[in-house]
């Protein structure tokens, strides 16, 4: 699971049905994205750090890498 993700979405009061459709997504994929079932593409992943206002390259990383 990409807990940041999941942590940042929340800290924003986002559930995953409303972060997909900024994203324009459909929930069961944003849902593979945040338990790392997935890999978004780079525009992808551009629009999810613009949303949650995260500037890092660190997101979809797992905490122990």
């Amino acid at each position: 699971m990409r807990v940041k993700l999941k942590k940042l979405r929340i800290k924003k009061n986002l559930t995953q049905e409303e972060l997909a459709k900024k994203i324009g997504i459909t929930r069961a994929y944003y849902t593979n994205l945040e338990q790392g079932r997935g890999n978004p593409s780079l525009l992808l992943a551009s629009k999810i750090k613009e949303i949650l206002s995260y500037y890092d390259d660190d997101i979809f990383f797992e905490k122990n890498i």
